[in-house]
């Protein structure tokens, strides 16, 4: 096996990179050739864009701060990992049902909070990841259980989907329908596609029908920057925030 280059911006061609056999794999240190390559990453792009800017919405957070961090941790990962492993880092539709529900009973604070003491968590299991391998995490978590988790995010937000789609259904239904149909009709690089195009499609159905609004666009640059409302974490960000520990913190503090 001839080693694979994987430094930064480069990468080996799969193949003649036009075209996949059945059963290969293109891996992290390969690319197919750059017209595929970049239809596949704006792909990724505009899936990864729609889930980051729909989970601030559900929680109350603004989408411009989201957006930025999610650019920042994007680049950070990328020349972290040296373009080895390119990918879009988004929100996590793991963290709406959490964040929602400790908002609306003690405050945006604390989910900050939790949000801050998540990633710090993450970070501690990468660096235990990194020395350790992954084989404890396959034994920990079976895809059975991973496959559970996934499973019941996507019902969590099918209420969530469903009101976008009270909201512009001939969008949604011409959206889906030429997603489907180019998936089913279209081979090869086309057929991958299929989410891209449907977008674009989608897209252009609802200008037709003055659904967007280009007045943001012809704003100056400075007044999309994100947003700067401070958001104070809470007294105590360590402290446990469950039923029994909030009210006998109360009864320490009272006294």
């Amino acid at each position: 096996m001839s080693e694979t280059k994987t430094s930064l911006f480069r990468w080996k061609l799969h193949g003649n990179g036009t075209s996949i056999n059945p059963g290969d794999v293109v891996l992290p240190g390969e690319r197919l050739s750059w017209p595929r390559t970049i239809g596949i990453g704006a792909q990724h792009v505009v899936a990864m864009f729609g889930a980051t800017f729909l989970v601030p919405l559900l929680t109350g957070f603004p989408p411009s701060t989201t957006l930025f961090f999610t650019a920042i941790g994007t680049l950070l990962f990328f020349l972290i990992t040296a373009g080895r492993l390119p990918s879009y880092l988004g929100s996590s539709f793991a963290l709406i049902a959490p964040i929602t529900a400790v908002s609306a009973s003690m405050g945006s604070s604390y989910a900050l909070g939790g949000i801050i003491a998540t990633g710090a968590t993450l970070a501690a299991v990468g660096l235990i990841v990194h020395f350790a391998g992954v084989r404890w995490i396959d034994a920990v978590m079976p895809p059975v259980v991973t496959g559970a988790i996934v499973a019941l995010i996507g019902l969590n937000l099918a209420p969530a989907a469903w009101n976008w789609v009270k909201e512009g259904p001939i969008t949604a239904v011409v959206t889906i329908v030429s997603i489907c149909l180019v998936t089913v009709l279209f081979k090869g690089i086309l057929g991958r596609l299929s989410i891209l195009i449907g977008v674009l499609i989608g897209y252009v159905a609802a200008i037709i029908q003055g659904q967007v609004d280009f007045s943001t666009v012809s704003r100056p640059l400075g007044s999309a920057s994100p947003s700067s409302r401070p958001q104070a974490l809470p007294p105590r960000p360590w402290a446990c925030s469950c039923r029994s520990c909030s009210s006998w913190s109360r009864r320490t503090s009272a006294t």
